[in-house]
């Protein structure tokens, strides 16, 4: 009968519509959460960009105050040496130099650069030194710690 084509038509053209709108909610659901993924990792970058800007911003601080203390270290110990002609009073400069060569090389020098690298070698050629005890956390032992967790506190509650 003619209304009954009319009506498989009808319903062919609400299907193909229908899924025509669940494939743009898919597009737009997939979108979305591209963008939420990548605000996420742009706050981390900024987040570790920031605490690694501190961690030099202290090696620079603590390069001030210990380059401070070597320096009067060194003269008193030089002075010491001469006035009682011991030179193996200067025996401890030679452990201080190395740590101040050290906080230079933090705080101005290659150091990070030279970390960076060797981070790079680890994750390209040692990746298995980085794996975790038990491996990496599932949501299944996230929930057995949780429920867990849940449990010993309604147990102590009681």
């Amino acid at each position: 009968s003619p209304q009954g084509i009319l009506g498989f038509n009808m319903g062919i053209l609400m299907s193909k519509s229908m899924d025509a709108n669940l494939q743009k909610q898919q597009e737009f659901m997939l979108h979305n959460s591209r963008l939420q993924m990548e605000r996420q990792i742009l706050m981390q970058n900024q987040m570790r960009e920031r605490q690694m800007a501190m961690q030099i911003a202290w090696s620079r601080e603590f390069l001030k105050y210990f380059g401070s203390f070597f320096a009067v270290a060194t003269l008193g110990l030089t002075a010491g040496a001469i006035k009682s002609r011991k030179p193996g009073m200067m025996a401890p400069i030679v452990p201080l130099g190395i740590i101040l060569a050290y906080q230079m090389d933090s705080a101005y020098g290659t150091l990070i650069y030279r970390m960076r690298g060797e981070a790079e070698n680890i994750m390209a050629s040692e990746h298995d030194r980085l794996d975790l005890p038990l491996g990496m956390p599932t949501f299944e032992s996230i929930e057995k710690a949780r429920r867990a967790k849940s449990t010993l506190i309604s147990l102590l509650e009681k």
